[in-house]
């Protein structure tokens, strides 16, 4: 806990019962805990023995204005139960997240709402491998929309908890929610290649499915930072699975193509060796 001894703590927005915006000594704050909006308005000042759960202080400038945009636009509840989001994630990970986070999955969810109170139909093409590429999130996340659905009496689509997954996993890796998207697009754009290709529909649950796109998931990681994999395996892989390393070729033109990096042989071999579990699983009835 917090102990807020130093200078006093102006109200400057009550956006809940449980959170505030405050001003102090030349910053501004935002103070979490459990009824510490209550009866609280602008211009209050918190007497010096308020104790907070939580007082976070956003660093970057760029993230400071557009969260203060948010502010100004998005309603002062919605504000709030987001940040009570934010802190539930960042204890059941037990780590610090990426202040970025305070802007994206704000404007992000404020949004969703507003789409759901107009009846609007919210689509997910990548809701399968994001619960397979990142469980973790995945499960913090079903918590998160569990909460918003609580407190703010609707109903929210499975697929909603996709894009709050990617939201997190960005927040765990320095905010790059770009990266994080790229990973599922990608992953969703061969899956789909593969299964036109081969005339099968992948199992979703199966192992190997999980372990293609976890491959996939650092062969982009291993591109973006030109830290290539060595395959000693490469002309046997290309003898025994001619057909699979065929279109492991084409897999890797769409990752060139997305990624405008050059995929090395080696990575394409491996990628030649999952394609060849898939051609060789049972076929689902």
């Amino acid at each position: 806990m917090n102990n807020l001894q130093t200078d006093c703590y102006h109200v400057i927005k009550v956006f809940n019962n449980n959170v505030l915006l405050v001003h102090q000594n030349g910053e501004e704050k935002i103070l979490f805990s459990k009824g510490i909006g209550f009866g609280k308005h602008q211009g209050d000042m918190l007497p010096t023995d308020t104790k907070a759960d939580k007082v976070f202080t956003m660093q970057n400038q760029n993230n400071f204005n557009s969260f203060k945009n948010l502010i100004s636009s998005v309603d002062s509840n919605i504000i709030g139960l987001c940040e009570e989001v934010i802190s539930m994630i960042s204890d059941e990970l037990k780590e610090p997240l990426n202040e970025k986070i305070h802007v994206s999955l704000t404007d992000h969810i404020s949004y969703t709402i507003k789409r759901l109170m107009e009846n609007n139909i919210i689509e997910n093409p990548f809701l399968v491998e994001t619960e397979t590429l990142y469980k973790r999130e995945f499960s913090i996340a079903k918590k998160a929309v569990m909460m918003l659905e609580e407190r703010l009496n609707i109903m929210i689509p499975d697929e909603e908890v996709g894009f709050i997954t990617l939201h997190i996993h960005s927040a765990r890796n320095e905010g790059k929610l770009s990266n994080t998207i790229k990973y599922a697009f990608l992953s969703n754009t061969i899956i789909e290649f593969l299964e036109d290709e081969l005339n099968i529909e992948i199992d979703k649950q199966s192992l190997d499915y999980a372990r293609f796109l976890t491959h996939i998931r650092f062969a982009i990681e291993r591109i973006l930072n030109n830290n290539p994999i060595k395959n000693d395996l490469i002309a046997a892989i290309k003898k025994q699975y001619k057909v699979s390393y065929n279109l492991a070729e084409r897999v890797s033109e769409i990752i060139e193509n997305e990624l405008f990096l050059n995929v090395v042989e080696d990575e394409t071999a491996y990628i030649a060796i999952h394609i060849e579990k898939f051609r060789n699983a049972p076929k689902k009835n």
